[in-house]
């Protein structure tokens, strides 16, 4: 498999799109198209290899289920392990000729999606640092009450940041990339060390995100429960997800009732009474 210019620059594109404010903010750009688990399906319509692609962005998008940029605090860029890291690892699974729905082209795949994710980092606050000098051209136009031009500070000016820290790089590592990760081929042959060692670390990386995940929903162990009984069902009765699906929205819909039983029974569904005079009806307590 080869990537040819016109190929990387459609997933510089969709690069650029990601974390664009004209995507409906960070709704439909960083936490829709940005995500592995499209970017996959993409990559695989612009590639040519939709099952490969797919199956990409799901390895990928387990090892960062649980990314969240609380503050602007970004430890990975999804936009980088997206359309720069999906399209390496196809290429890399396709040289190795692996099976694409295979564990060992999984395990490679999370390995090229971690390593572009540190490295799409400092793209992303290269971006974010340079959208600042479109911020100070903004408060300019505010304090002269050209609110006018705040248009073009919002959906505009950014593009140019975008282009040179988010379009130019994917473009350039995807194309140059692809011919670099076909000339390991040779240079790490499938029973090399080299190989080995980043297949058990690709193997342990959804560890990592499950961890993180958990971290996140469980706050009492009581909560262990529906997880390890969706785990259990997936793992030794073989269901799909949608099935697992359905089996959660049952314990969600017990869990409620339980919990508003329980509200009911301690009276809690009435707020606390405020103690003071009767009489002081137009001061409200905080």
């Amino acid at each position: 498999m080869t990537i040819s210019w016109f190929q990387a620059a459609i997933l510089g594109i969709f690069a650029c799109l990601c974390s664009n404010s004209c995507m409906a903010g960070q709704a439909v750009g960083n936490y829709t198209i940005g995500r592995p688990l499209v970017g996959g399906l993409v990559c695989g319509i612009v590639l040519g290899n939709m099952p490969l692609g797919i199956a990409c962005g799901v390895a990928m998008q387990l090892v960062y289920i649980a990314l969240v940029t609380p503050g602007g605090t970004v430890s990975a860029d999804v936009r980088a392990i997206s359309y720069i890291g999906i399209p390496l690892a196809m290429v890399a699974i396709s040289a190795q000729g692996l099976n694409p729905l295979g564990g060992s082209a999984a395990d490679l795949a999370k390995s090229v999606g971690t390593l572009v994710g540190t490295v799409g980092t400092v793209l992303y606050y290269a971006v974010a640092t340079m959208n600042l000098v479109w911020q100070s051209f903004g408060w300019k136009d505010v304090h002269k009450g050209k609110l006018d031009k705040l248009t073009a500070v919002n959906f505009g000016w950014p593009w140019i940041s975008h282009a040179l820290f988010s379009f130019l790089p994917t473009m350039f590592l995807t194309y140059y990339g692809a011919t670099a990760v076909t000339a390991l081929r040779n240079a790490l042959p499938m029973d090399g060390i080299a190989m080995k060692t980043l297949f058990t670390v690709g193997g342990m990386l959804p560890c990592v995100g499950i961890a993180i995940l958990l971290r996140q929903i469980i706050g009492h162990p009581i909560d262990f429960v529906p997880f390890l009984v969706g785990f259990t069902l997936a793992a030794s009765l073989h269901l799909n997800l949608v099935s697992v699906t359905v089996i959660s929205l049952l314990f969600a819909v017990i869990f409620y009732e339980v919990e508003m039983a329980r509200d009911a029974g301690n009276g809690s569904g009435k707020g606390p009474v405020a103690e003071g005079p009767a009489d002081n009806d137009d001061e409200e307590d905080i």
